[in-house]
């Protein structure tokens, strides 16, 4: 007699999800939520610094992705179009609050010239950091730096000027500089 053994299926086939999910399966859309929305609260968490909102932003965006997934048209990676739902309905909690703005100034005045600084702050006490810098200054810097967007894609999304992008990531980055020298703590290891 052949023993036959069970296979187990570790990982879920995402397309054949996100059909089922297109159809309105519930078990579908749990599993695609549970798979994705960790990395989804820290984007959202990114921008908007209570995290209380920063869930609700995620589950509004949810209810994007769900509501137009059938539009997605798997010619990029799935998470990477559920994040830029997540920032857009990020920026637009932000606009809501009217927490965000941008200081139209010319960046030929500046000299775009940054010290490498070394630090061994915490990735807690750089989020921190980051989220003391003025609404307008941290969304550019985060869409620019850590989401990896380019400056003509920041003024697009945010209906901001180019040269408007460029003077807010400038001045986040200079503020952020000033403030890692006044705490001090700078050491050979790691780079802002």
């Amino acid at each position: 007699m052949k023993t036959f053994l069970k296979v187990i299926q570790l990982h879920k086939n995402e397309s054949a999800l996100i059909k089922k999910a297109i159809k309105q399966n519930r078990e579908a859309q749990h599993i695609l939520f549970e798979m994705y929305a960790p990395k989804m609260l820290s984007v959202c968490r990114f921008y908007i610094k209570d995290i209380q909102h920063a869930e609700d932003t995620m589950l509004n965006a949810f209810f994007k992705v769900f509501t137009n997934l059938k539009t997605f048209e798997h010619k990029g990676s799935f998470e990477g179009w559920i994040r830029r739902i997540m920032v857009r309905e990020s920026i637009s909690f932000l606009r809501q609050q009217k927490n965000i703005e941008f200081s139209v100034e010319d960046l030929s005045n500046e000299t775009g010239q940054f010290e490498n600084i070394q630090t061994n702050l915490e990735v807690n006490e750089i989020q921190e950091l980051i989220d003391g810098l003025p609404d307008g200054y941290k969304t550019v810097f985060i869409m620019y730096t850590i989401e990896g967007y380019k400056h003509y894609e920041i003024s697009d999304m945010l209906n901001i000027s180019e040269g408007t992008s460029k003077s807010q990531l400038f001045k986040a980055r200079k503020m952020l500089q000033e403030k890692i020298k006044e705490l001090g703590k700078t050491t050979s290891y790691g780079t802002l």
